[in-house]
C-alpha cells in the first residue's frame, strides 16, 4: 500500500534524524551547480571555518565528508591507526557497540570495557577519539581545552540537515598521526581532501550543493541564536522531558543524574508492556514519531529525541501524545501530568526570544 501522510505535520521526535527548518529546506531548494566553479569553493571555504566554531577548535582541521555518521567513524579511524593497533573503547550503549564491531571488523585490537547500558567513562591518554554524532551542536563540546584528537558528527542531528554529509574534526596531532597510519582508505582519505584545501577547489570528489548550502543557512541559524544559548535550550528541553517522565512514575534507562542526556531520553516501560507497541501506536494514531529501543533494550524503552531546531511547544505537544498513548496500551498515567511538570519548568525557565525583545 502507498504510504499516506496524515492530517497535519508528522511529530518527529526521534533522536535524528530531526525537524528541518523552514530556513534549511528553502536554502537547500535549488538546482545542481559545478562545484569547480568560484562559488562554491568559497562557499566551502567559509563552511571549513565556521564549523570548527561548533567543536570550539581554533586549530583543528574539518573535513565535511558526504556520508553518514557511520562513515565518519570509519574516516576517524582509518585515518589516525595501522591494523592491529590497541583501542580501548567503552561499551556502554547500542551505538558503542556497533563502533566497536566496526573496530573489530577493520583489525584493530580493541579491548572493550564493559558497562551496564546507560552508564558512562571519561579520559584515556592515548589518541582520544570521540564520537559526537548526537552531542556536538547541542551539549557543551570543547575540543581544545579537552585535548580531543579526533571529534565527528552527523548532519541529520543537532545541525537539523537531511542524513548525508559527515563533519570530522581533527587536531594536529591526529593529522600528524595519518601521515603514517598504514589502514586502507580511499573514499576517507584526510591526504585527499588536504591537497584539494592547498588547490583551493577544496573537493577530491562531487559534493552535495544542496546539503552545503543548506549547511550555510544551519550555521547562520546556530550563530544567530548563539551556540551556549542552542546549549542551553537542549538542556532546558532535556530537563522538562526528564521532569515528564518522572511524574508519569517512569524511569530513565540512564542510570546516573550526572550522565543524563540533553538530546535523548531512553524511558524504560513495566515489564507488562512492549515499549515497540508505544512506538507503533503514536506513529499510527497521532502521527507522532517516538525511538525504539535498540538490541539489549528493545521493546522495554522507548526514546524521546529532544535535539535539534525545537521549541518548548513543540516539546509538550510530543509529551501530550506520549501520555496519551501510554494511556492507550495499558500504563495507568494521569493525562497532563508529565505535560504540567514540563510546562511548570519550561515557563520559569524559557528567556524572550533575544531577536524579539
Amino acid at each position: 500500500m502507498d504510504y499516506v501522510y496524515g492530517p497535519g505535520r508528522n511529530h518527529l521526535f526521534v533522536p535524528g534524524p530531526v525537524n528541518i527548518p523552514e530556513q534549511v529546506i528553502r536554502a537547500m531548494n535549488r538546482n545542481n551547480e559545478d562545484y569547480r566553479a568560484p562559488a562554491v569553493p568559497a562557499l566551502t571555504k567559509t563552511l571549513l571555518e565556521d564549523v570548527k566554531k561548533i567543536f570550539k577548535t581554533t586549530s583543528g582541521t574539518p573535513f565535511l565528508i558526504p556520508t553518514t555518521g557511520t562513515g565518519a567513524w570509519e574516516s576517524a579511524l582509518t585515518n589516525t591507526l595501522s591494523p592491529g593497533d590497541r583501542i580501548v573503547s567503552f561499551l556502554i550503549g547500542q551505538f558503542s557497540l556497533l563502533w566497536i564491531d566496526q573496530q573489530q571488523r577493520l583489525n584493530f585490537n580493541v579491548d572493550v570495557v564493559e558497562s551496564e547500558w546507560g552508564q558512562d567513562h571519561y579520559q584515556h591518554p592515548a589518541l582520544f577519539l570521540v564520537d559526537g554524532v548526537s552531542s556536538i551542536c547541542a551539549l557543551d563540546f570543547r575540543m581544545d581545552e579537552w585535548g580531543i584528537d579526533v571529534a565527528l558528527t552527523g548532519s541529520q542531528k543537532a545541525l537539523s540537515l537531511p542524513t548525508g554529509m559527515g563533519i570530522v574534526c581533527a587536531s594536529a596531532k591526529a593529522l600528524k598521526a595519518s601521515k603514517t597510519a598504514k589502514s586502507v582508505r580511499v573514499f576517507f582519505d584526510w591526504n585527499d581532501y588536504l591537497k584539494f584545501y592547498k588547490l583551493g577547489t577544496y573537493w577530491p570528489y562531487t559534493p552535495s550543493i544542496q546539503l552545503l548550502y543548506g549547511l550555510r543557512a544551519a550555521l547562520d541559524l546556530i550563530f544567530e541564536e548563539g551556540l551556549d544559548n542552542v546549549i542551553a535550550r537542549h538542556a532546558r528541553l532535556g530537563q522538562a522531558t526528564r521532569l515528564a517522565v518522572q511524574a508519569w512514575g517512569l524511569k530513565n534507562c540512564t542510570q546516573k543524574e550526572e550522565w543524563y542526556s540533553d538530546t535523548v531520553t531512553a524511558v524504560v516501560v513495566p515489564s507488562n508492556i512492549d515499549s515497540s507497541e508505544i512506538v507503533r501506536r503514536a506513529w499510527k494514531r497521532y502521527n507522532l514519531s517516538l525511538g525504539l529501543g535498540l538490541n539489549k533494550v528493545a521493546g522495554k524503552v522507548f526514546r524521546i529525541g529532544h535535539l535539534g531546531h525545537l521549541n518548548e511547544l513543540q516539546l509538550l505537544g510530543c509529551l501530550a501524545g506520549v501520555e496519551m498513548v501510554l494511556k492507550d496500551v495499558g500504563y495507568p498515567v494521569k493525562l497532563g501530568s508529565g505535560v504540567a511538570a514540563a510546562s511548570a519548568y519550561l515557563q520559569n525557565s524559557t528567556p524572550f526570544i533575544p531577536s524579539r525583545i
